[in-house]
């Protein structure tokens, strides 16, 4: 056989090889964008918003895992459960004589729960960050009722926002209590609920 046969064997086979390599990236890249998504749901969304494109945002998704895989995260124990449930009881039903109040001492619960699962609570973007990692679909409630509880401090909300921020902090705060399986699985249901809901409004 001539040389320049080899030679044009060799050029086909490298490729194919380079054609299958690129072929194997971008099925294992398509692989890790769909887990990506499945995990953070609405939170991937958000983080290709605020990073400024898909690659940007999967880094600090995959970030966000790494950082996450280091903390000592816990569950509650059946007495701390039960004390939190009633302080937030108590924090609720004070909201009719003084709304400010129970806004500011729900961001304070949120942030004892956090802290005492092992969440780091020094920096609140970081804190919500590492929210998502575990609770994903309802981290955004939580953003939410900062910025009206940040408002508050500032003196321009009223009391029907004061009630939206007490509904948001009630929603992370109730899942951050339950045990982690009956949270994934709550967060899951409410996720196919909204879908269903969409669905028939369509």
């Amino acid at each position: 056989m001539p040389t320049w046969s080899w030679i044009v064997i060799a050029v086909v086979v490298v490729v194919i090889v380079v054609l299958a390599l690129i072929a194997g990236a971008s099925m294992m890249r398509k692989k890790r964008s769909d887990r990506l998504k499945d995990q953070f749901g609405p939170e991937y969304e958000r983080a290709v918003e605020t990073a400024g494109g898909q690659r940007a945002a999967e880094k600090e998704l995959l970030a966000r895992e790494r950082k996450h895989h280091k903390l000592d995260i816990s569950e509650l124990t059946p007495q701390s459960r039960a004390r939190y449930e009633q302080a937030w009881e108590e924090t609720q039903a004070g909201f009719v004589d003084n709304p400010s109040e129970s806004v500011s001492e729900a961001d304070r619960l949120v942030t004892e729960v956090l802290r005492e699962r092992g969440y780091p609570i020094d920096d609140f973007e970081q804190r919500a960050a590492d929210i998502s990692v575990d609770h994903p679909k309802v981290v955004e409630h939580y953003r939410a009722g900062h910025i009206l509880h940040l408002a508050q401090k500032r003196g321009d909300i009223g009391t029907e926002a004061q009630r939206e921020a007490i509904v948001h902090y009630r929603t992370l705060f109730e899942e951050l209590l339950r045990p982690d399986h009956e949270a994934h699985e709550t967060s899951s249901e409410r996720e196919t609920g909204t879908d269903t809901a969409k669905g028939a409004r369509a």
